[in-house]
């Protein structure tokens, strides 16, 4: 069974919206496929483990990434890890740049 997620809405990061003026170029997922949607402005990453016909992917969660920093987190919310959850298209979103901890790391 899947968790039920309100996912964020996408707005420019739509994957959409994104190949709106490239529809040749629209990367259908498929099983195995890593997408990503928003979730309380974090970005969380879905392996899919299905695709129905109506757009809608299935798949567990991979990972959780804060906007803030780029740190992985191991839940979010009502969201974790491992959780499966339904992710449509239409809450396909890119992924913003995240600031990576690496670099600030190297830094000091």
């Amino acid at each position: 069974m899947h968790k039920h997620i309100e996912w964020d809405q996408p707005g420019d990061k739509s994957v959409l919206r994104y190949f709106a003026d490239h529809p040749d170029d629209f990367p259908e997922p498929h099983v195995g496929s890593i997408i990503s949607g928003l979730y309380k402005g974090a970005t969380v990453r879905v392996r899919v483990e299905a695709r129905l016909d109506d757009g809608t992917n299935i798949g567990d969660v991979v990972a959780l990434i804060a906007s803030a920093d780029g740190k992985r987190q191991q839940s979010l919310g009502d969201l974790s890890v491992g959780d499966t959850v339904r992710l449509p298209d239409s809450a396909r979103a890119l992924e913003p740049g995240h600031p990576q901890a690496d670099d600030e790391e190297a830094e000091d």
